[in-house]
């Protein structure tokens, strides 16, 4: 990766709606790199973009922004054309790459055929796989679900790109523990979340984290919390997800929020009432100020970089409401 920004803030990055138009995709990876963020983030939701396609063209139109491409469902692509992709991405931009791989989302799977009985041997044997390819090693192997006979990349990269694991269950941060260099975690991520993680994968892992963000500038002289609170609740649904769980199970308002939602006539209901103090530690939301307090608080957990999804309708207007995070 290039090299870090100054000591005076936390490492940020931008995700990339999902959403936004593949035209406007360009316009926007600029944008950020203009405004001074560390990183982009690149997202492969289904059935929206590609991931590689739009982590390829976000490192061919900058010139320093560190790209990750977020997450690779190890089902869906054979081990040693995600290599040569990967490779290839490494070997025209060297040190501006890291590259997720993960399960995927499990509907996903079940629409395309991608569906294993054992995700977790999956995961494992892709990820050894996938690093000794890039590493320029000869593979031969015969695992569950990994089939490579004499295998070896003609271009390997020099520099070889992080490998992280976008997981979050227990067992799969165990899998990530010891075939990956550390996890991709998704949104919410507390420093709560972060020690629960940090007890999984040791010390040593690198952690990026993913965080829905809004901040709100001042308006005739109020602050803006409130509109930045209001803007994120939306993208809050997860609370009532049971996928989430590992997310929220350690913070303080944990079980009051299982009531919460318990008691709550819809999901959106629930995230509509939820209280600001949690939709704060829920999301980077507020003021300028309140938003680096929390980048603050989550980066000292031990997080080498946040990547935040800017909420609202407009998401150029949303990133460069973001600004201040990058240039107090």
């Amino acid at each position: 990766m290039s090299a870090a920004p100054p000591e005076t803030r936390p490492r940020v990055g931008v995700i990339v709606p999902p959403s936004l138009p593949a035209e406007r995709l360009v316009p926007f990876v600029r944008r950020v790199e203009e405004l001074g963020f560390d990183e982009l983030w690149v997202v492969e939701d289904c059935f929206l973009h590609g991931g590689v396609a739009q982590a390829a063209t976000a490192l061919a139109v900058t010139q320093r922004l560190d790209v990750g491409l977020g997450v690779l469902p190890v089902g869906a692509r054979n081990v040693a054309y995600a290599a040569l992709e990967v490779a290839t991405l490494a070997g025209l931009h060297p040190g501006r790459l890291t590259v997720g791989v993960g399960h995927g989302m499990a509907s996903w799977n079940d629409q395309v055929g991608a569906t294993v009985a054992s995700p977790l041997t999956l995961l494992g044997e892709y990820l050894d796989a996938l690093r000794a390819l890039l590493r320029g090693e000869e593979v031969t192997t015969a695992g569950r679900y990994v089939a490579l006979d004499h295998v070896r990349l003609a271009h390997p990269p020099r520099t070889v790109p992080p490998l992280l694991a976008g997981v979050r269950g227990p067992r799969s941060m165990e899998v990530a523990a010891q075939h990956a260099d550390g996890v991709l975690l998704a949104e919410p991520t507390t420093p709560e979340y972060v020690a629960s993680v940090r007890s999984r994968v040791g010390p040593d892992a690198t952690l990026v984290a993913y965080q829905v963000a809004s901040v709100a500038p001042e308006a005739d002289g109020a602050p803006g919390e409130a509109a930045a609170i209001g803007a994120v609740r939306p993208a809050l649904r997860f609370v009532a997800d049971p996928a989430w769980a590992p997310h929220l199970v350690d913070l303080p308002f944990a079980d009051d929020l299982a009531a919460h939602v318990a008691a709550a006539g819809s999901v959106d209901e629930a995230v509509a009432t939820l209280p600001a103090a949690w939709v704060r530690q829920l999301a980077v939301a507020g003021t300028a100020e309140q938003a680096r307090t929390r980048l603050a608080e989550v980066a000292g957990a031990g997080v080498r970089s946040q990547a935040l999804y800017p909420v609202g309708d407009d998401p150029a207007a949303a990133l460069d409401a973001l600004a201040p995070l990058v240039h107090p």
